[in-house]
């Protein structure tokens, strides 16, 4: 959740403050995914285990990007790309080998997650405000996955980080125009 505090906090500032404040959400989620993939794992949710540790080149683009304020090189954003691939596959492959196919509603859960955290993630390094609304799909995907598995405290959290996203995203709109 802190993370999208501070996204959506960047959003109000300008220069370097911004810089700052993006630089803190990027981290922020570093430090958040270990935990993340520990939990989903317990509860045999691979495919949003495996995006949530198939994302972490993307998260350390976005840092790279935002700290040395320049765009990485042609083939580092390939490698991203295709790491993240690469989870959603394994994931997916385990996911189903596990469940026997795409059968129970919090697979389904689990691939809105995967959606939105990629699209957000990927759409936030490059400096695009529209990551916020595949944000919003991943809040309210791991939400439910968490009230299914009676998480209710982590159900709450991701429900209070949706109403940062929203201010984030209404804060970046503002700033557009």
């Amino acid at each position: 959740m802190a993370n999208k505090i501070y996204f959506s906090l960047s959003e109000t500032k300008i220069g370097d403050k911004k810089n700052q404040f993006k630089l803190i959400a990027w981290s922020t989620y570093l430090i958040g995914v270990p935990a993340w993939i520990v939990l989903l794992i317990g509860k045999n949710d691979w495919i949003a285990a495996s995006i949530e540790a198939g994302g972490i080149p993307a998260m350390l683009l976005g840092l790279y990007k935002t700290f040395y304020k320049t765009p990485a090189s042609p083939l580092v954003e390939l490698a991203v790309k295709y790491i993240t691939y690469f989870a959603i596959a394994f994931g997916v492959f385990i996911s189903v080998q596990h469940y026997g196919g795409i059968t129970s509603i919090s697979q389904f859960l689990e691939i809105g997650v995967t959606l939105g955290f990629l699209m957000g993630s990927y759409l936030m390094t490059q400096h695009n405000s529209n990551g916020y609304l595949f944000f919003v799909l991943m809040n309210l995907s791991m939400a439910s996955l968490m009230f299914l598995q009676d998480k209710n405290i982590l159900m709450v959290q991701q429900l209070v980080s949706l109403l940062f996203v929203i201010y984030g995203y209404s804060q970046s709109t503002k700033t557009q125009s």
